[in-house]
C-alpha cells in the first residue's frame, strides 16, 4: 500500500506543494519536446520523400554542427561559416542522391533503409577522421545566441528560464511552422506525398525523382543544422548527440511517422513526459528514468495504436 502511494498519489502531492518547480520542470520540458519535434520532423521529411526511416538523421545533426565549429576554429568568421555549413549539407544531399538513392529507385524499403544505416557508419568516419573524436563547444555568442538566465517570481517561487532555451524554442517553433506550411501548401510538399506514394507514379507524372530527393535530403540537412546547433549550445557538440537524435523515433511512433502535427505533439509528450518522471518519480525507481521512458511510452502505442496518434491506419489485402 505504501508504494501505491509514493508511486500514484506522493508526486502529486509534490506538484501541489511546489507549483513553482512544476512550472520550471514543465518548462525545461517544453524546451526539450519542441527540439524532439523538431529532430523528429527530419525524420519525416525523408519518410514522406522515400517511405523509409533516415537511420543517418541522426549523424548528420552531429555532422552540420561539427563542421559548423570546425570551421569557425579554422579562423571562419562565424556568419560565414553557417554559409558554408549549409553549402555542405546541399553537398552532402547532392552526393547522398547520386551515389546512394539514384541507384536504388524502385528497390525494397529494406534496401534502402539499409543504405541510410551504412551512410550513418560513413559519416561516422568522415566525422572523426576531419573534426576528431573530442567534444567541441558550440559558438553560441558568435552566432549571436544569448547566454545567461532570467529569473521570474512565480507561485510562491523563482522559475530560471535560460535565454538559450527560450531562444531554441522560439527558433524551433518557427522552423516547425514553416516546415509544415511547406508540406501543406507548396508545389515541391504535394510532389513529396506523390513521391512518397509511389516513385514510378510520380515519374510518370513528370516528377523529377532525383530533383525532389535533392530538396528533400537539404532541408532535411538544414533542420539536423539548426537541431544540432540548439542542442550543441545546451551541452557539448560531441557524438554522443547521434543519441538523443534517436528520441526522434518515439516520437514518431506517438505521432506518426508521415504527420506533421503528430511529430509536434508526440515530440511534446516526449519532452514534458521525461521532465515529470525523472524529477518526480525518478527518486521511487531509481533515477535514469529520461534515458528509457520515452521508449517504454512508444512501446505501450506500438501495442495498443501502432498507427500512432495521427496516422493512418492501413490494410494491405494479401
Amino acid at each position: 500500500m505504501d508504494i501505491l502511494y509514493k508511486i500514484f498519489i506522493d508526486p502529486f502531492v509534490q506538484m501541489g506543494g511546489a507549483p513553482d518547480l512544476l512550472v520550471q520542470t514543465l518548462w525545461e520540458g517544453l524546451v526539450g519536446g519542441v527540439l524532439y519535434a523538431l529532430i523528429a520532423l527530419g525524420f519525416v521529411l525523408i519518410f514522406k520523400a522515400s517511405g523509409v526511416f533516415n537511420f543517418a538523421q541522426g549523424i548528420m545533426m552531429v555532422f552540420a554542427a561539427l563542421t559548423l565549429v570546425g570551421l569557425y576554429e579554422k579562423g571562419v568568421p562565424a556568419f560565414l561559416a553557417l554559409l558554408l555549413t549549409i553549402g555542405v549539407m546541399y553537398a552532402l544531399a547532392l552526393g547522398i542522391e547520386r551515389m546512394v538513392l539514384r541507384p536504388l529507385v524502385n528497390q525494397p524499403d529494406i534496401i534502402l533503409f539499409m543504405a541510410t544505416f551504412g551512410l550513418t557508419f560513413v559519416l561516422v568516419g568522415l566525422g572523426e577522421l576531419i573534426f576528431g573524436g573530442e567534444p567541441k563547444q558550440m559558438i553560441t555568442e558568435q552566432l549571436w545566441l544569448p547566454k545567461g538566465a532570467i529569473d521570474i517570481k512565480m507561485l510562491g517561487g523563482l522559475v530560471s528560464l535560460q535565454k538559450i532555451d527560450i531562444a531554441a524554442a522560439v527558433i524551433a517553433s518557427i522552423m516547425v511552422a514553416g516546415l509544415a506550411v511547406f508540406f501543406q501548401s507548396t508545389r515541391i510538399g504535394r510532389a513529396l506525398r506523390a513521391v512518397a506514394d509511389d516513385h514510378q507514379a510520380a515519374l510518370s507524372v513528370g516528377i523529377s525523382l532525383n530533383q525532389i530527393w535533392v530538396i528533400v535530403w537539404f532541408t532535411a540537412g538544414i533542420v539536423a543544422l539548426a537541431t544540432g546547433i540548439m542542442w550543441g549550445a545546451r551541452s557539448d557538440v560531441s557524438f554522443a548527440l547521434e543519441i538523443i537524435a534517436l528520441k526522434a523515433l518515439p516520437v514518431l511512433i506517438l505521432g506518426g511517422f508521415t504527420s506533421i502535427p503528430g511529430a509536434i505533439v508526440g515530440g511534446l509528450i516526449i519532452g514534458i513526459g521525461e521532465k515529470l518522471g525523472e524529477f518526480y518519480w525518478g527518486p521511487l525507481l531509481g533515477n535514469g528514468i529520461e534515458s528509457w521512458l520515452a521508449y517504454f511510452i512508444a512501446l505501450a502505442f506500438l501495442l495498443f495504436r501502432p498507427q500512432g496518434l495521427f496516422g493512418e491506419k492501413i490494410i494491405e489485402r494479401i
